[in-house]
């Protein structure tokens, strides 16, 4: 073997997807488990794998990653809740790294959200902090370096991440001082996210692809794959899922 497979999965907590009442669907973990597995993949980097809690509780140990870590045998993995805050609203948290070979040197680093004011159900609030996970493990024989993230969405407060680019500069600024094959992956929430694959060039990362929606939502672009000179992708796909507000993005990396 000479490739390694990577899939790109914001899992939405385990709540499938219902065309007439999205919000109203069930959460059903058995149908994430089965669309992860038939990907087959190598590294496994996940998005909303818990549902945020009133008040900002953080179940210890975390149930869905408990769960994904018992059914997932034969990997390795790394998971991380952002910083615990009581204004905490009631969608997906929560970040995961499963990697087929040993993980080290896990990191996590705070995404601090700048304070947007904004209206939820009758009740003003600011959004809460994001997080940006990280591991090395080593894949036919050469060390790499793996980011995952979730960013904040700010088109849904009436703003952008390119006139509030605190968290991407800071995910940016990691992969300025990565050494090595390093890929980041993740649910990046940028409406136009031309303006994000250009600043990730300018670091020397490509996104694995931009044409096709990851997001069942709205047309957008939200989950890529970004990854340096010493890899080279050899083939991607976008999957739709039932499984899923997000589709599966899945992708087949050589060293260089």
């Amino acid at each position: 073997m000479s490739t390694f497979r990577v899939l790109q999965f914001n899992m939405q907590f385990g709540q499938i997807w219902d065309d007439t009442y999205p919000d109203r669907a069930p959460i059903r973990l058995e149908e994430t488990i089965k669309e992860i597995r038939r990907h087959d993949a190598d590294l496994i980097l996940l998005q909303e794998v818990e549902q945020a809690l009133p008040g900002g509780v953080q179940f210890q140990p975390p149930p869905n990653y408990t769960r994904l870590r018992a059914e997932l045998t034969g990997y390795d993995s790394w998971f991380s809740y952002p910083k615990a805050d009581p204004r905490e609203l009631p969608f997906g948290l929560g970040l995961a790294i499963f990697s087929r070979t040993p993980l080290h040197d896990a990191m996590r680093l705070d995404l601090p959200s700048p304070p947007i004011e904004f209206e939820f159900f009758g009740r003003k609030t600011t959004p809460t902090d994001r997080v940006l996970i990280g591991a090395k493990t080593t894949v036919l024989g050469r060390e790499l370096q793996v980011f995952n993230t979730h960013l904040l969405a700010f088109f849904m407060l009436g703003s952008s991440s390119t006139e509030n680019p605190f968290q991407r500069n800071l995910v940016a600024e990691q992969l300025a001082a990565a050494r090595g094959p390093t890929l980041l992956t993740g649910d990046f929430n940028v409406s136009r996210h031309h303006t994000l694959v250009a600043q990730f060039a300018e670091r020397g990362y490509a996104t694995v692809q931009e044409a096709e929606i990851t997001w069942r939502r709205r047309p957008f672009v939200l989950d890529h794959i970004f990854y340096n000179s010493q890899l080279r992708p050899v083939a991607h796909r976008v999957v739709p899922t039932p499984a899923s507000d997000h589709h599966a993005l899945v992708a087949d990396f050589e060293f260089v």
